[in-house]
Formats: C-alpha cells, structure tokens, sequence
C-alpha cells in the first residue's frame, strides 16, 4: 500500500494526541527538548535593521545521545563567521537561527560547492511576495560558489502544511497540483542560473520520491525515529492544540515526510543544509537528526526571520490582493509601486533584503531625512523591481508615473489592463464597481463600493460619485481606452477592442 492522502484527513491528530496525553500524563512543556526550543523561540528578538543580528545564547536541544547544538545569532560566533555565504546572511538581516554555525561556517569556507535547498509547496500558481526572502537566499547562496537546490513540494502539497494555520488546506487534484507546479517554476530562472555546472541550480520535485512510498515499509523504516513527545513540542502543533482547532492526522505526518525529504536530498544530491523561515525550525531540526541516525551525516539548517512591515502586516499582501511574482497576475506597474509606497520605517530593511544595493550605498541612504528618504524608496522599487522583471521596464514605469496625474499626455502601457467589446456595453453597459474589481483595484465589490462612496475613484479625471455607476460605449467619445483611479496611486485600463 502507497502512502497517500486518502482516508487520512478521517483520523484526527489532535483527538488522537489529547488521548496520549491523557494517560500518559504527559504535557507539552515537560521534556527538556521542548522547553529548550520554546526558550529559544521566545528569546528570539528581530534582527536589528542595522546589523542584522540580535544577542542570543547557544541552546542544546539534543538528546543525550546527539552532541548537536544549535547557535541562535550569539554575538561572538557571528563576528567571527568567514564564509561569505553566512557573512552575508549576518549582514544583511537574514540570519535568524542554524544549527552548529561554527561548522557549517568552515563547510561553507572550505568545501565549496555545498549543496544547500529549500522547499515551495505548490499551494497556488505563482509565488508572492512573502516568498521572495526565501529565493533571495538561494541567490545569495549561489553568488557565494555554491548550488542552491529548488524543492518542489508537489508530494507535500498533497498533505499541506499546518504550520500558522488554524484549519486544514484545501485539498488539492493531482491536476491543481501540477498546474500550481507549472505556475511557481517559472520564477527561478530569473534569480537562479541553472545548469550542470558544480555550481549551477538545480530544481526537484519530491512527489518523485514521497508519492512512491509503502507505507508500512515507511513506517517499520522511519517511525521510530519520530516520538510523540517531540513532535508535539512543535510550534505548529502546539498552536493548533491550544486553539482546539481540528488537526488531521494527515497534517501531523507533513512534519514527518519534510524531515524525509531532507534525508533523500542528503542521499541523492549530498545536500547538507537546509534553508527556510523561521516558522519552519521545528521542521527542519527533525530532519537534520533524522540524517544524523540514519546516515551518520552532519547536517545543518538556517532560518531567516519571518518578515513583517513595520505596522504588523505580512509581507506579501495589501488591500488590493497578493503582491505576485509572475507577471501575468500582477503588473510591472503594480509591482514597482508596491515597493515605492514601501513606511520610512522599512526602507533600508527592505533594501538589505530584497535588493543588491551594496550596505555601502544603503548606509548613505539611510540618512536621508524627510521628503528625502522617498529618494531611497524609488531605489529599492527599481532594484527590486528590475531583479524580477528586467531593468528595460524601469524607463516606462517611470514615465508613466511621471505622466500620470498630470492633464495631458498621459501614458497607460505600464498599467494593468482589461478588455470590453461593444457587445459588453450594450444596454445596461457594464458596472464601473466589477471594473474596479477585475483591474484588482478593489478586493470586492462592497470595497468597490466604498471606494466610490469615499470620493477615491475616478474616471479619467472625473470623480465617480454614483455606487451603481456604470460604463457605456458613449464613454468611450470615439478613444479606446479609459483610465479608472482608485486613489492618487493606483490606476488601471479598459481597453475597447
């Protein structure tokens, strides 16, 4: 019998845990293990903006049998880093946990290329935002002389990941799957060179091994290397328990098949680190141990802070949807404002982490003051924009923004864009609310609606005042095209074909 997900979501981990507990009078804050990795996780404060590092101590978490330590950022260990992989990661704010830092460092120094990945499940067609620090450091890792892997999580993506989720996933097809696969590929070989060079990027997909597992093989092989003691010290588990959310058995297994992954990577590819988001830490130190008892093998993992905007916000999302990475879900336009309209307060964070700029030039620019650090914002719009899209969009985004708000001469090949025929139009003609809606300026109709009540929508120049407004062919006055507003900043296109 393969493994799959099938019948699985049936059996509820958080039942089944809760019986455990109760007669064996365990808690979840008893065994050293957790409590080490709870210390740890609460004394984690942010990196510093400008150093990129915080004071914390070096915790052992291992049991009595393993002699690995895992280093949070102490403040020594970092000064003394040689690598130019996690010295770049330390000053440039993306160091937040590793296990063993001193060792990985001299790795890193001595044995180049090292073999290093981290994983995307296919959860949706493209990738955002929040998941562009992730492939910043595959970059990074490859600019240092080493081979970054991309792990596909076509087999996972059948599980889901419960982790900072207070219910299941949605189930996906084998064919939403291989379409979200499609979909998220795409964007690395704009940041990753690929190839069969020592160094070059590689992509894998570990439905190629998960999806043939038997399970009763699986679990004879692999489940006594897992406690329930441990797993239950997880932050994505604790968080569920304690909400009294419905937490699958099926879901309680992806902590499992994402240590394996890090196993057959190990196996097939020599990776011996682990890259990924501090959320994932749990995750990631159960499948350096899993290599360590079954293999024998030394492996590490490094976590990158999660990142919020300095209001508390995700990264990767704004009152007008997902910040997307392919382009044909969201603008080049869309995307560089994005960045322009970035706080005063996560500028120069956000130039360290999503750009190039060398800290020399980001030093310099953060000193700006006023109206001035606006300077900066442009910078980091540009960089990170031209990273993802290519720097020959910069010249028409520019001048379309140039252009804009000004009354004549306005330029529209830099916004988003929808199409109408006259047939659309007839009649009723077409409600400007679902116009806002489709150009993604609104979330909703009733956000459409609110726009338009709170006097930020316009039409061409015109302020729209009427909630039930709608858009017909005399509109158009013989152009193609009309500009609809939301706000000073945000602007789309109905093109008449």
């Amino acid at each position: 019998m393969a493994l799959s997900s099938r019948g699985a979501t049936g059996f509820s981990a958080s039942t089944m845990i809760r019986q455990y507990l109760a007669k064996t009078s365990l808690t979840t804050t008893t065994s050293r293990t957790s409590w080490s990795i709870r210390r740890m996780s609460a004394t984690a404060n942010p990196p510093s903006p400008t150093t990129g590092t915080t004071e914390l101590e070096e915790v052992d978490v291992s049991s009595s049998s393993s002699s690995s330590s895992i280093y949070v950022q102490e403040a020594d260990t970092l000064a003394g880093l040689q690598s130019t992989f996690l010295k770049t990661m330390r000053d440039r704010g993306f160091l937040h946990q590793c296990t063993n830092i001193a060792e990985l460092d001299q790795q890193l120094l001595n044995n180049a290329p090292v073999s290093a990945y981290l994983g995307f499940d296919a959860t949706a067609d493209s990738l955002h935002v929040g998941s562009l620090l992730q492939i910043m450091i595959l970059r990074h890792l490859q600019k240092s002389g080493h081979r970054p892997i991309v792990l596909i999580g076509g087999g996972t993506s059948k599980v889901g990941d419960p982790t900072g989720k207070d219910e299941s996933r949605k189930m996906l097809s084998e064919e939403d799957i291989q379409h979200n696969t499609d979909g998220i590929s795409k964007v690395f070989e704009t940041f990753l060179t690929f190839g069969d060079g020592d160094g070059d990027a590689m992509m894998v997909n570990n439905d190629d091994w998960l999806s043939s597992l038997k399970y009763l093989d699986f679990l004879r092989e692999y489940g006594t290397q897992f406690t329930i003691n441990r797993m239950l010290s997880f932050e994505s588990v604790k968080q569920r328990l304690n909400r009294e959310a419905p937490f699958s058995f099926l879901e309680f297994n992806y902590m499992i098949l994402q240590a394996y992954d890090f196993l057959e990577l190990y196996r097939r590819y020599n990776a011996i680190l682990q890259l990924g988001g501090s959320d994932q830490w749990g995750n990631m130190i159960s499948g350096t141990e899993l290599g360590r008892r079954c293999e024998g093998a030394q492996l590490f993992a490094l976590t990158a802070p999660l990142i919020t905007k300095s209001d508390g916000t995700k990264m990767g999302k704004t009152a007008g949807g997902a910040i997307w990475l392919n382009a044909d879900k969201l603008s080049e336009y869309d995307y560089w404002q994005f960045w322009r309209n970035t706080s005063d307060e996560d500028v120069i964070r956000f130039l360290k982490l999503f750009t190039e700029v060398p800290l020399e030039e980001i030093a310099k620019l953060e000193e700006l003051k006023g109206s001035d650090i606006n300077q900066a914002k442009i910078v980091l719009a540009d960089e990170a924009t031209a990273m993802l899209h290519g720097r020959d969009c910069l010249a028409q985004i520019h001048e379309t923004v140039e252009n804009m708000f000004k009354g004549a001469g306005e330029v529209t090949e830099g916004l988003p864009r929808i199409f109408v025929t006259a047939s659309d139009l007839e009649g009723d003609g077409k409600r400007l609310a679902d116009l806002f809606l489709d150009l993604e300026l609104a979330t909703s109709r009733k956000d459409a609606r609110r726009l338009i009540a709170g006097g930020g929508a316009k039409m061409g120049d015109e302020k729209i005042t009427d909630e039930t407004a709608v858009l017909t062919l005399a509109d158009f006055n013989g152009k193609t095209e009309i500009v609809l507003r939301a706000g000073k900043k945000r602007a789309g296109v109905v093109e008449l074909q």
